[in-house]
């Protein structure tokens, strides 16, 4: 016979599956470590375990003097790092999925140019995805990719794998820049994204290095009330 998982782990598993089932919804606040203890015939040390890995795992949050509660897991992306959307997603527990919408060589117009550090007219690579988590569009992907550092870009199936790891592949990333606005969308970004053109978007342009090399350009646009981005920086005290 197995044995039962830790008493930490139950209580998390049974505060997840209210969290998850829609029971206690974002902003709800949870019973205290006191009475979860009582609950389960603990200690209140090990009601806050489970309730401090929960914080940490980013399912809830505590604000002094108040309580504990559920927090407002919108998607997100980190402005300090460079992750797969779909490792992102199913790190929440939820399905990903996307939609191919172009997968293309082209000629570099003036912006790509600039962007990429290309001359004018150079052949690139160009890929549009939808992102999808629990098949409701989180991102609409508008990538180009220099054809030198990445020559197999598009006889990848992106239904398989991410732009996202094709790339990290074939160039490890070393330096990236982003820029952030808000943004009023065309009919059809905001058709793609199943939004409304009158609700403001994120929009986030990422270039990438591999070394010196600038591999790629992207434009990521996201629905504002369904992304958030997150940026954290740690500093060692001297």
């Amino acid at each position: 016979m197995g044995s039962s998982p830790p008493l930490y782990l139950q209580i998390q598993q049974h505060l997840l599956e209210k969290i998850q089932c829609g029971d206690w919804p974002a902003h709800h606040q949870i019973p205290p470590e006191e009475q979860l203890a009582r609950d389960f015939g603990v200690s209140r040390m090990t009601a806050n375990k489970a309730i401090r890995d929960l914080v940490q795992q980013g399912y809830l949050t505590r604000q002094p003097g108040l309580g504990t509660f559920v927090t407002d897991r919108k998607a997100e992306s980190s402005l300090v790092e460079v992750h797969n959307i779909a490792e992102e997603v199913r790190s929440r527990g939820h399905d990903y999925s996307n939609v191919v919408l172009r997968s293309e060589a082209m000629a570099a117009d003036d912006e790509v140019a600039l962007r990429l550090g290309v001359r004018l007219g150079t052949r690139v690579f160009h890929t549009l995805i939808v992102h999808r988590e629990d098949g409701v569009p989180i991102q609409l992907e508008d990538r180009y990719v220099n054809p030198r550092w990445v020559p197999e870009y598009l006889d990848t199936d992106f239904s398989l794998l991410t732009p996202n790891e094709v790339l990290v592949a074939a160039c490890p990333i070393t330096d990236i820049e982003h820029v952030v606005e808000a943004v009023l969308v065309d009919a059809a970004t905001a058709r793609h994204l199943e939004t409304d053109v009158a609700r403001p978007c994120l929009s986030m342009i990422r270039r990438t290095w591999s070394g010196e090399s600038l591999v790629s350009y992207a434009r990521l646009i996201h629905p504002g009330e369904r992304y958030k981005l997150r940026s954290s920086v740690h500093r060692q005290s001297s």
